[in-house]
């Protein structure tokens, strides 16, 4: 397995899990599609915070971002991450969760949140796993498929 920094040719697979699990998931409240030109964007804007594995093909990526906007928040960053089916319980997370922590530090990242949905009880668990803790559970904040879900927010010192 490879990870590495993100690169516009791998847009369209990650538009493509992305897109999956918005579709058919609660991992992420939003319904709004990703495309390739918006992602493609993230990757050239974030740099080394956009990373993506793979090994005899594309296994999943992770990326940070600004956790809020504004100067007093420019030491904290959110990050995303999702791996396809196959590639879950082999190391392929925390392998791009690793190269990403090391990513933000570089960026002068002081701590990174996971806003993970309270109906991923498996991503609760991998966060914690890696380091991160259960800081706040903010009930019914998301809405999707007809229902109100609570966000779990989780944050790891780097």
């Amino acid at each position: 397995m490879i990870v590495r920094s993100a690169r516009a040719s791998d847009a369209a697979a990650i538009m493509a899990l992305w897109n999956e699990v918005i579709d058919n998931t609660a991992i992420t409240f939003t319904t709004a599609h990703k495309t390739c030109e918006s992602i493609s964007a993230d990757i050239a804007a974030r740099g080394a915070c956009f990373q993506v594995a793979e090994a005899d093909g594309f296994l999943g990526f992770a990326t940070c971002f600004p956790f809020r906007s504004g100067p007093g928040y420019r030491f904290t960053m959110e990050h995303s991450v999702m791996l396809v089916p196959d590639a879950r319980g082999h190391g392929v997370g925390r392998a791009l969760m690793t190269a990403l922590e090391a990513a933000a530090r570089g960026q002068g990242a002081h701590s990174l949140f996971a806003g993970v949905s309270g109906e991923n009880p498996e991503g609760v668990a991998f966060h914690a796993r890696i380091g991160f803790a259960e800081v706040a559970r903010l009930p019914e904040v998301g809405h999707k498929f007809g229902r109100w879900m609570d966000l779990v927010l989780m944050q790891k010192f780097l």
